[in-house]
């Protein structure tokens, strides 16, 4: 039986990147939302993806270094962080017992040591990529992921709980290692099931390129 679980949705700030970043061949720049996800669920707290490195709103230049910043604009204010996020919603971060990073570019793990008690759950193939690069990659900031905490690396599909309502699955192909989140959830006595995707489906015109049969309904 599938437990009760809860999801909320916070932006992170933002970016301005190259559009191409998100959908191949195309140009000119976009201006994203910086996402993450609480799940509530009986038996913990799941955060998807933890937004940007805290350092980001004093020092963006010595955090992402010339390469980091070449061709993107961040746009993260106080109390935009992780953090302040769920202090928000009435979450400790401390609380916080597992954050699934759909991938570790810096967007998405950048916060990872803010729920300094949690297990950081990340595809094998996606870390193993991400600390075979040099430190001054553009994308991936081993400051952001190297934390300390416990990594638990997966390899492929993965039920959080055991029970089918928090579930990591692979979808490869923006990272060697990305991965999205299923979570099913209850409202009014009515089931749902939600989908948070990380960059995999980042924009509405990269769904529209997919198959209908495959579209979300």
């Amino acid at each position: 039986m599938t437990s009760r679980a809860e999801l909320f949705a916070f932006t992170c700030g933002q970016l301005t990147i190259p559009y191409g970043f998100l959908l191949e061949g195309a140009k000119g720049k976009i201006t994203v939302p910086v996402p993450s996800y609480l799940t509530v669920h009986p038996r913990g707290r799941v955060l998807f993806d933890s937004g940007l490195n805290l350092a980001l709103q004093t020092d963006v230049l010595g955090t992402m270094g010339e390469r980091g910043v070449r061709g993107t604009a961040f746009h993260f204010a106080a109390g935009e962080e992780i953090a302040a996020r769920l202090a928000a919603v009435a979450r400790e971060p401390e609380a916080i017992t597992h954050v699934v990073n759909s991938h570790l570019h810096c967007g998405h793990c950048g916060g990872n040591a803010q729920p300094p008690n949690a297990d950081v759950l990340v595809q094998r193939r996606e870390w193993e990529h991400a600390r075979a690069l040099p430190d001054d990659d553009a994308g991936y900031r081993k400051r952001d992921f190297d934390t300390g905490q416990r990594a638990r690396l997966l390899d492929g599909e993965h039920n959080l709980f055991g029970d089918g309502a928090v579930v990591c699955f692979p979808t490869y192909g923006h990272t060697p290692g990305h991965q999205s989140l299923r979570v099913s959830t209850q409202n009014r006595g009515r089931s749902y099931l939600s989908v948070t995707s990380g960059d995999t489906l980042a924009t509405r015109t990269r769904l529209n390129t997919v198959p209908a049969r495959h579209q979300p309904v």
